[in-house]
C-alpha cells in the first residue's frame, strides 16, 4: 500500500495527510494543536465518539509531559488509531470461495463485486456471478457486461423472481462446473426491514445448505463518500445478517479517511477492502498498518 494514499486517494492526502504534516513539523506543541487536531479528525469522519476519546488520551499525555513536539504527536497519534483497528477482529475472509454481496443501491455493490471477480481472475480462478438483485431492473444486466468484462460467469434469473431461487440454481452450477469462486449480488433496497431481514436469511440459508462446507463472507459496501450518513445503513445491515467485512468505495472520491476508524469504534466489523477508480483493477486489499502509516506520513 506505499504511496496508495498520495497517489491514488488524493484528496485523503491533501485533506488530513498535508495537515496532519504541519503538526508533527512543530518543534513543540500546546493545547491549541490539539484543538486544531480535534477538528481536523471530526472534519475527516473519524467520528464525534472516536475523536473525542483520543483526544483526551493525547492531552492527558500532554498535561503528563510525555507529549511535547510534533515527533511525539505523530507517534501518540499513531499508537491511539492503531489501537483503535486492532481492536476489531480481522477479516476471515481472504480464504473464502463464497461471497454475499450486501448494501444500499447506489454504494458501488456490483461494481465491486467486479473488481472482486478481476481479483480472482488474475489467480487464475473460474468465477460465477449470482445475479439475485432481481427487484432493480438494470441489475443482471450491469453485472453480465461486468462478466464479460471480466472472463467472469453469470447465473441470471428473470426479473421479479425469487432471489433465492437465482441463488439455488447458483450454488447448483457452482458445483457441478467446479468454479473456483461464486459472488452473489443481492438486493440493496427492499420496502422495509423486515422484508431486508427475510430475504437476506433466505438467502443464507439457500447458500449454507447448498455449499456446507464452505466459509461463506459477507461483505458490506459502504460509500465512503457519505460519511456518517452510511453509518445508519450499516447498522441497519449488521443486524439483518452476519457481516464479516467492510467494502469502503469511491475513496478516491473524498477527503473523509478517518471513517476507517469510526467504522472500527462504532460498528465493530473490519474493513477487507477500499475500492476506488471505475476500472476492474481498482481495488486494495486493506493493511490497517500501511494506511495510518501513509496517512500520518
Amino acid at each position: 500500500m506505499f504511496g496508495f494514499i498520495k497517489s491514488s486517494l488524493q484528496k485523503i492526502y491533501a485533506h488530513i495527510t498535508s495537515k496532519l504534516a504541519s503538526f508533527f513539523s512543530q518543534k513543540t506543541i500546546d493545547l491549541t494543536t490539539l484543538a486544531e487536531l480535534e477538528l481536523l479528525l471530526i472534519q475527516a469522519d473519524t467520528g464525534v465518539k472516536t475523536t473525542r476519546s483520543i483526544i483526551e488520551r493525547l492531552k492527558e499525555a500532554f498535561s503528563q509531559g510525555t507529549l511535547q513536539s510534533g515527533d511525539d504527536l505523530r507517534a501518540a497519534l499513531k499508537h491511539e488509531l492503531t489501537a483503535l483497528l486492532e481492536a476489531v477482529p480481522s477479516f476471515p475472509g481472504t480464504a473464502s470461495r463464497v461471497f454475499v454481496m450486501v448494501g444500499v443501491n447506489g454504494t458501488g455493490k456490483t461494481t465491486f463485486a467486479s473488481k472482486l471477480a478481476q481479483l480472482h481472475r488474475s489467480q487464475g480462478k473460474r468465477v460465477l456471478f449470482v445475479a439475485a438483485d432481481t427487484f432493480r431492473a438494470a441489475a443482471p444486466e450491469q453485472l453480465s457486461v461486468w462478466a464479460q468484462t471480466c472472463g467472469a460467469s453469470i447465473e441470471r434469473g428473470n426479473p421479479g423472481q425469487d432471489p433465492a431461487a437465482v441463488v439455488f440454481a447458483g450454488c447448483e452450477r457452482f458445483k457441478k462446473e467446479r468454479f473456483d469462486t461464486i459472488i452473489i449480488d443481492t438486493a440493496g433496497r427492499l420496502h422495509n426491514k423486515v422484508n431486508l431481514m427475510g430475504e437476506l436469511a433466505k438467502i443464507k440459508r439457500v447458500v449454507s445448505k447448498q455449499l456446507p462446507d464452505e466459509h461463506v463472507c459477507t461483505l458490506l459496501t459502504i460509500d465512503a463518500m457519505l460519511g456518517q450518513n452510511s453509518f445508519e445503513q450499516a447498522k441497519l445491515f449488521k443486524e439483518c445478517t452476519d457481516v464479516q467485512g467492510i467494502v469502503l468505495t469511491k475513496m478516491d472520491g473524498t477527503g473523509k479517511g478517518g471513517i476507517v476508524f469510526a467504522i472500527a469504534q462504532e460498528l465493530g466489523i473490519p474493513v477487507a477492502y477500499i475500492s476506488y477508480g471505475e476500472q476492474v483493477h481498482n481495488l486494495k486489499a486493506f493493511d490497517h498498518t500501511a494506511y495510518i502509516e501513509e496517512l500520518l506520513a
